[in-house]
């Protein structure tokens, strides 16, 4: 059921990507085609279905989300293109494809991915929503993309290439590189909703915080025990470059048992704010379940 709905949630976002951005001539606007040819690899789309799901849990309309689940998006695959590129951790491929550096050059995609982090706020900016709600949402991207939030992760994750972290660092690096954005995207479905009250933004907060740890240690573990072929990107890379993750501080086991834990104090959360929470439920519990 949950592959269904996310399968309809990627539906929805691509029909709306493609009025954002019609197909162009490549020599029109070399930039264009690499933003859309990585915006368009496909992928889960979690962020977007979270905006949405958290949005139909607060009551909300749908249409007062799409602009916002878009706009999260072209954040997380803006840093998907950098991430990629040879300064940072220079991957080849992604999502099975190559990587879009190496379709466009490193010039275009470096310039890719800067277009789709502008144009996140522009089309947040200009959602289908009241102005003064249009204005949290950009401030909420700003804060949870930015300094604060991912781009510090990033930081700190390449810190940790010369420093070893503890286990309380590393966990700071995990909520800020994976789980800001995952935050962001529970409250941005809360406040398209119009539902912005204290208590609601706290247990979306707890909930996009936990569900953050959870995934990020999930994905140390698929470094390991998954493939190539059934991720899209080289295995490997974190024992080979030495980095410190829960696996490598814990083992195989009990990290798997730490990021049950996070996964269910997520479902706390959601029980917290109530309603027809089925949905991410099986979302939470598909998350944890991606290494088996």
């Amino acid at each position: 059921m949950i592959e269904q709905k996310l399968l309809e949630y990627n539906t929805l976002l691509e029909d709306r990507i493609n009025e954002i951005y019609p197909e162009l001539d490549v020599e029109y606007n070399k930039v264009l085609e690499a933003s859309r040819y990585s915006l368009m690899l496909g992928g889960k789309r979690i962020r977007p279905a979270l905006v949405f799901e958290f949005c139909k849990l607060c009551g909300g309309d749908m249409n007062s989300a799409i602009d916002f689940a878009i706009a999260i998006e072209m954040i997380h695959t803006y840093s998907l293109i950098h991430d990629d590129l040879p300064c940072m951790d220079n991957d080849d491929m992604r999502r099975g494809k190559p990587s879009c550096h190496k379709k466009y050059g490193e010039d275009i995609a470096l310039l890719a991915g800067d277009t789709l982090l502008t144009e996140a706020f522009f089309i947040a900016s200009n959602a289908n929503v009241r102005p003064e709600i249009a204005l949290k949402a950009v401030s909420i991207l700003a804060s949870n993309a930015g300094l604060h939030g991912m781009i510090g992760g990033q930081v700190l994750d390449l810190s940790f290439e010369e420093n070893t972290p503890d286990v309380n660092e590393l966990q700071n690096m995990y909520m800020r590189k994976t789980g800001a954005l995952l935050i962001a995207s529970a409250i941005l479905g809360c406040i398209a909703a119009g539902k912005d009250d204290e208590e609601t933004i706290k247990s979306a907060t707890k909930y996009g915080y936990n569900l953050g740890l959870a995934f990020q240690i999930i994905d140390d573990i698929l470094d390991i025990t998954s493939n190539e072929a059934t991720l899209g990107k080289p295995i490997g890379s974190d024992e080979k470059n030495g980095k410190t993750t829960f696996v490598s501080l814990y083992g195989l086991d009990k990290a798997f048992a730490i990021a049950a834990e996070l996964s269910n104090a997520a479902l706390d959360a959601l029980d917290e704010i109530g309603g027809n929470t089925e949905t991410l439920y099986e979302l939470t519990n598909y998350l944890l379940d991606r290494n088996k």
